[in-house]
């Protein structure tokens, strides 16, 4: 029954190619929680075969991640932070959590995007709260690109390595979604130790004056 299921998930990947690819990354990564781990790999192991190109296939899925990104991003900032301005009372959201929103995303929505982008049940809605703060469009689209990009690669790589054996695939995947999980907190860690550091540093300069 797996194999079959792998099969004829193979034969819709290689139809739909790169744009198919992107489209359904675009869901994953906005309003419908379809999962990447249906799609990239299976691009991926066609790519070993030589039916797509490894490239593309991650470009492709980037691509659509961010597209999605931007999707929620838009909608938060256009009609959620509307919303939220005129009814957020009502829900015990104020203007002054909305612009301590936007200052939380100003100095460390660029580590929380990219962070968020790496674990699973979290990267879909990143983009919500960071479109109702304004967070700078330039950097959301970076660290997007790059929290997204550095998953799709691991998920086409698993495909293109394990392709022909989905329970192999299954096994890593469990084994990657530790190991992001170990670095986040790692890479978190570490960013708060050097903004901890950066305080002490100025206070003691303000001090010194």
């Amino acid at each position: 029954m797996l194999q079959e299921m792998a099969h004829w998930i193979l034969e819709a990947i290689g139809q739909i190619s790169y744009l198919g690819v992107a489209g359904l990354m675009f869901l994953e990564s906005s309003f419908f929680p379809f999962p990447s781990e249906v799609v990239v790999p299976p691009a991926g192991y066609l790519a070993a075969r030589g039916s797509m190109n490894l490239w593309l296939v991650i470009l492709a899925g980037t691509g659509g991640s961010l597209l999605g990104g931007l999707f929620n991003y838009w909608l938060a900032l256009v009609v959620g932070r509307p919303f939220l301005l005129r009814y957020g009372r009502y829900l015990f959201i104020s203007p002054k959590s909305l612009h301590r929103a936007e200052v939380f995303f100003d100095r460390h929505g660029h580590i929380s995007t990219f962070i968020a982008r790496l674990l699973p049940g979290v990267r879909q809605y990143i983009s919500l709260p960071a479109g109702l703060a304004r967070m700078d469009l330039f950097l959301f689209s970076l660290f997007t690109s790059l929290g997204a990009g550095c998953w799709v690669a691991v998920l086409a790589l698993l495909g293109f390595w394990f392709g022909q054996n989905p329970e192999l695939i299954s096994s890593y995947l469990r084994d990657a979604t530790l190991g992001a999980l170990l670095f986040c907190l790692l890479l978190g860690g570490a960013y708060l130790l050097v903004q901890k550091r950066r305080r002490r540093t100025s206070n003691r300069g303000q001090g010194e004056e």
